[in-house]
């Protein structure tokens, strides 16, 4: 059985990525386990798309997968932006307010 970030590292493997980080970031926040994730894509299938076009490539090549994440940053760029600036910002810190914290 594989982990949800290697279905996500096979799902996003349809954009032809040049460059592709799927970070598990679940440890930092109070949902469980498999339940946050970064995804840091660098493809040539994003020159030219606006980020919210990128986006909605990355939400469509994961499908039924995004039903099964509840949260999901998103780093896009093309393989010039990532040249020219290959930085990512740190993922928010959880604020905590999940319905599974306990009361």
């Amino acid at each position: 059985m594989s982990t949800r970030a290697e279905q996500i590292r096979q799902a996003l493997a349809a954009l032809a990525p040049e460059h592709l980080e799927v970070l598990d970031e679940s440890h930092m926040h109070s949902r469980g386990l498999e339940t946050h994730y970064k995804v840091v894509l660098v493809s040539k299938a994003f020159e030219g798309r606006r980020t919210i076009q990128r986006h909605q490539a990355v939400y469509a090549a994961l499908g039924g997968l995004m039903q099964q994440i509840h949260a999901l940053g998103v780093h896009t760029f093309t393989p010039a932006e990532w040249e020219a600036d290959a930085s990512v910002p740190d993922s928010p810190r959880c604020r905590g307010g999940s319905k599974h914290d306990p009361a």
